[in-house]
């Protein structure tokens, strides 16, 4: 391979924010937000929404309402009188 062709890949760490479930993993992203984990230093992406909590794969009919989206949505599509 090639050097300074491929780029470099970290350790890092999706933080599911609804159940803390953390995924590690290697990826090209990085962040500001690092843990050690293990006595290894992880980037940190914290996510509202991943295969742990998803309901598509939990099977649970959860609502999730991100930054008053729903709210915005009810607005601009309300009936009016």
């Amino acid at each position: 391979m090639k050097k300074e062709t491929h780029p470099t890949s970290h350790l890092v760490c999706f933080r599911d924010v609804s159940t803390g479930t953390k995924f590690l993993t290697r990826s090209t992203l990085r962040s500001k937000e690092t843990e050690v984990i293990g006595g290894v230093e992880y980037y940190v992406f914290p996510r509202e929404v991943t295969a742990d909590s998803h309901p598509a794969y939990t099977g649970e009919k959860r609502f999730v309402d991100s930054a008053g989206r729903v709210e915005k949505f009810q607005n601009k599509f309300r009936r009016r009188s």
